[in-house]
């Protein structure tokens, strides 16, 4: 299986993209590059629109994305991130500050034929976000996701979800769950402090964990 490391996304507050961002010194995609490779792991690629990817080891590859380009009412421009590849994909969020367990659980399941992975309650205790957070897809059945990823696009123009369509919509349309409201209960739930960083102060208090929590982690 391919994993492919999603880097799109850029915020003004960060000086660099955010999955660049160091967590004790290591750049975050770098960290999950290795935990990856700590997993038995070798078939990793980057996808990123910007600068910066390059010397991790891995290819970068670029794709075009209806957001980046300024087209108007680019609907689903957010599950346009998702490259298509002929072989079975997972696809993990550049963002995110993975534990070894995490990784671990993401390589190591195989039940299904498209598989999501996200936090879920109850939260651990000092969580850096109030509400769980998406982690990856691991996909076996390429056919059927990227034809979930037109039908959620198809939806979100209809206005059929109460935001822009994202990870949370995609999986609604794939679990065939009422497309109103998020269904936390049926995907494979990661609950441990594994969490995608929004700000600096995200990235602060994964630093704030050396020596307690992070340290465990690899």
């Amino acid at each position: 299986m391919k994993y492919v490391i999603n880097c799109g996304g850029q915020y003004d507050k960060w000086p660099v993209p955010k999955q660049l961002t160091p967590i004790n010194g290591e750049p975050l995609v770098a960290r999950t590059i290795r935990l990856l490779r700590e997993n038995g792991v070798e078939d990793i690629a980057i996808c990123s629109n910007q600068d910066g990817f390059e010397g991790f080891g891995v290819p970068v590859l670029k794709h075009e994305n209806e957001y980046r380009l300024g087209l108007d009412n680019a609907y689903g421009h957010w599950l346009n991130g998702f490259m298509y590849f002929e072989e079975p994909t997972c696809y993990l969020f550049g963002d995110v500050v993975f534990s070894p367990d995490a990784i671990k659980t993401i390589v190591e399941y195989d039940d299904e034929d498209i598989m999501f992975f996200a936090s879920a309650e109850p939260l651990p205790k000092g969580y850096p976000k109030q509400w769980a957070e998406p982690f990856a897809f691991k996909v076996k059945d390429m056919e059927s996701f990227f034809n979930a990823i037109d039908r959620a696009k198809f939806y979100d123009q209809e206005g059929c979800f109460y935001r822009m369509a994202v990870s949370w919509e995609l999986w609604q349309v794939i679990k065939r769950t009422p497309l109103n409201r998020i269904n936390y209960n049926n995907y494979v739930a990661i609950n441990d402090y594994t969490c995608d960083i929004d700000t600096p102060e995200d990235a602060k208090f994964y630093e704030s964990l050396e020596g307690r929590i992070l340290k465990t982690w690899g």
